[in-house]
């Protein structure tokens, strides 16, 4: 890209608290900036985000590279807390694709995106599915999708955790359990009605997620709670990365590690459903 766009890339280096600053600066001035950093370094420019994009609404998009598990790149680069950092703060729409597909949907809805700050988060890793033939379309914000409809049980998931929950789904059918399935796409704004429609129709909805506490499931948690919804009987499990460290390895591991993995979906539900 800085080959075919020579005055269109900056290469800061390591400099991300810059980075972002300099994207604000850029976003002041009419320019449509992409910021695009390893969602572990962000950390960095913390200060950065807040003050300087999140509180002035100010249109930089951030493309948010090696969101949860990175293998054998270890615990030091896992990118686990950017959804906790992000769907935070005022002004952010936060998206996470299950898809290569959706990923270009998402870059390119966040193009659009002229009046608030944006993030995606996609994971380290190639994928299989190529799809760069086609036109990108701008997705609506905050509504999710349901990709199965079933009943008893909702498992609503956030961004490439929908391989390990349809897995889940296909060992739930064997017992015959049929969950619906939800692909939420975003994170902030939540889709509350879609969450709404779930609590509805279903005994229990289980969140999924490749990020820490405060994150998607969170979010849900506290708009299920605030709304009364978990007064009437709603069940309610969060599946997210634990707080510790996960030693570097294949991801699959990891995910097993993490409890992330379709055997812990399954088993959630069932402990869950006897209870």
């Amino acid at each position: 890209m800085q080959e075919r766009l020579p005055k269109q890339v900056y290469d800061v280096g390591i400099a991300e608290q810059h980075a972002v600053t300099f994207a604000a600066g850029l976003a002041c001035e009419n320019y449509k900036p992409f910021v695009t950093i390893y969602s572990t370094f962000l950390q960095r420019a913390w200060d950065q985000i807040v003050h300087d994009v999140a509180l002035q609404a100010l249109p930089v998009r951030f493309m948010v590279d090696r969101a949860g598990y990175v293998g054998s790149d270890g615990s030091t680069h896992a990118g686990l807390f950017d959804f906790t950092m992000f769907a935070s703060q005022p002004n952010f729409v936060v998206m996470a694709p299950s898809s290569a597909s959706m990923l270009e949907d998402m870059i390119y809805t966040a193009y659009t995106i002229n009046d608030r700050p944006s993030m995606v988060r996609y994971p380290r890793g190639d994928c299989a599915q190529k799809t760069y033939e086609r036109k990108p379309k701008v997705l609506e914000i905050g509504k999710g999708e349901i990709i199965e409809k079933g009943k008893q049980v909702a498992i609503l998931s956030v961004g490439t955790c929908l391989n390990e929950v349809l897995k889940a789904v296909e060992k739930l059918k064997e017992e015959d359990v049929t969950p619906t399935v939800a692909d939420a796409k975003f994170v902030a704004p939540l889709d509350k009605e879609l969450i709404d429609e779930l609590a509805a129709e279903h005994e229990l909805i289980v969140t999924v997620e490749e990020n820490g506490i405060g994150g998607f499931g969170s979010l849900v948690s506290q708009y299920l709670l605030n709304s009364g919804k978990l007064d009437k009987g709603l069940k309610l499990r969060t599946l997210m990365a634990p707080i510790k460290p996960i030693a570097h390895g294949d991801q699959s591991w990891q995910i097993e590690e993490a409890g992330l993995d379709s055997q812990n979906i399954v088993r959630i539900v069932y402990q869950t459903l006897k209870n």
